[in-house]
C-alpha cells in the first residue's frame, strides 16, 4: 500500500542509452510504498529511445545542450532543479524493491545523516561475471557493509542506489567530477565535515550488471582508477580519521601487496618448490567467504545459487587484481590519471 505522508523527496535518474532498462526502473519508482514528489530522468544526449521511453510514463525528463561526460555531470545537471529536503539517485539499470525509499528515508531523517545507502543484489545471475559479482556483493553487503554501519562510515554510499540531504550535497557543489568514483569522493567528503552516512540492508536495489567480459572490464578500470585516484586526493584527510584511515589502508593493501601475492607470488612458489600445495592460497579463505555468504542465502532461499556461483567469484577476484595493480601503478606511481567515463553494461 503506498503512503500519503510527504515525501519531501526528489528522484533523479541518469541516463544515457538506457532505453532497454529506463522503463523498469521508473515503474519500480513509481510504486514505492512512500512516493517521491518527483522524478527527473536526465537524458544525458542519448541516441536511443531513452527520452521517449520515460516521457510515456509521466516522469520529468530534461536533457543537457550536451553530453555531460559522467554520471556525476548528469546528476549534477539536475540538482540545480531540486528543491525538496532529499534528493535520491537511483542508476537507469537499477530497480528497487517496494518498500526501498521508504527505508532509507527513515535512516536520512536521523540528526547528522548526509547520506543512506542500500543493499545491491544484481538483478541477473546468469552469466560467469555476474554470478562472481552476485557472491561479490553478498560478502561485501553482508560482512564489511555491516562492520562499517556499526561505525556510521560505510566506505561508500552506492552510486546506484543513495538519498542525500539536499542542502548538504548542494554546499558540496554536488558530485564531483574529478574522479571517476564520484560515489566514493562524496562519501568521503562527508566525512571531511563530520557528517555521517548509514547503511540501511533492509532497503533492497537490483542493479543490472556486467554480463560478459567486455562490459565487466570496462566497469572494474573505471572503479579501480576511481579507487586510487579518492586515495590520492583523500589521503590526508582520511589520515586523521582512525577508523577509515585503516578502512582505507586495508582496501588498499589488499589491492596491491595481496593482488601481487595472488597474482604472482603463489606461482612462484609453485615452480620454485614444485608444489602444487601452495596453490590452496587461491580458496584458503573460501570458508571465510563463504559463511557470511551462505548465512545470507540462507534467509533468502538461495544456497544452490551460491554455492554454483563462487567458483566464479574467485574468477572476478582474479581479473580484479589485474585491474587494481593497473590501476594503482598509473595513478599512484606514474601519476596518469584515466578520465574516460564508459558505462559497465
Amino acid at each position: 500500500m503506498q503512503s500519503t505522508t510527504a515525501s519531501k523527496l526528489t528522484i533523479i535518474v541518469p541516463a544515457y542509452n538506457e532505453g532497454k532498462t529506463i522503463e523498469e526502473t521508473i515503474l519500480s519508482l513509481q510504486r514505492q510504498t512512500v512516493l517521491p514528489e518527483k522524478i527527473i530522468v536526465i537524458d544525458d544526449c542519448s541516441t536511443d529511445d531513452t527520452s521517449q521511453r520515460a516521457q510515456r510514463l509521466g516522469v520529468t525528463v530534461v536533457k543537457p545542450p550536451k553530453n555531460t561526460g559522467s554520471k556525476a555531470g548528469a546528476q549534477n545537471y539536475a540538482l540545480t532543479l531540486v528543491e525538496t529536503e532529499f534528493v535520491m539517485a537511483v542508476d537507469a539499470d537499477t530497480t528497487l524493491a517496494p518498500d526501498a525509499v521508504e527505508k532509507l528515508l527513515a535512516a536520512i531523517r536521523e540528526e547528522g545523516i548526509a547520506a543512506a545507502c542500500g543493499y545491491v543484489i544484481p538483478r541477473h545471475v546468469k552469466t560467469m561475471w555476474e554470478r562472481g559479482r552476485y557472491i561479490e556483493y553478498l560478502f561485501a553487503f553482508s560482512f564489511y557493509k555491516e562492520i562499517q554501519d556499526y561505525y556510521e562510515k560505510p566506505l561508500i554510499s552506492s552510486g546506484c542506489f543513495s538519498v542525500y540531504r539536499a542542502e548538504i550535497l548542494k554546499k558540496h557543489n554536488g558530485w564531483s567530477t574529478r574522479t571517476l568514483a564520484e560515489d566514493m569522493d562524496i562519501t568521503w567528503s562527508f566525512y571531511r565535515q563530520g557528517y555521517r552516512v548509514r547503511f540501511v540492508p533492509e532497503a533492497c536495489c537490483f542493479p543490472v550488471e556486467p554480463h560478459n567480459y567486455k562490459f565487466m572490464s570496462k566497469q572494474l578500470k573505471r572503479w579501480s582508477h576511481g579507487f586510487m585516484q579518492n586515495v590520492r586526493l583523500h589521503w590526508r584527510h582520511v589520515m586523521h580519521i582512525g577508523y577509515l584511515r585503516m578502512l582505507v589502508a586495508v582496501a588498499l593493501w589488499d589491492a596491491t601487496i595481496a593482488s601481487v601475492a595472488y597474482l604472482f607470488l603463489l606461482p612462484l612458489l609453485v615452480i620454485i618448490f614444485r608444489n602444487p600445495f601452495f596453490l590452496l592460497g587461491y580458496v584458503i579463505d573460501a570458508p571465510a567467504v563463504l559463511v557470511p555468504v551462505l548465512l545470507t542465502a540462507r534467509h533468502k532461499k538461495n544456497v544452490g545459487r551460491v554455492i554454483g556461483s563462487l567458483p566464479a567469484f574467485f574468477v572476478l577476484r582474479t581479473v580484479n587484481s589485474v585491474f587494481m595493480l593497473e590501476a594503482f601503478w598509473t595513478e599512484l606511481i606514474l601519476k596518469k590519471r584515466f578520465t574516460t567515463y564508459e558505462k559497465g553494461h
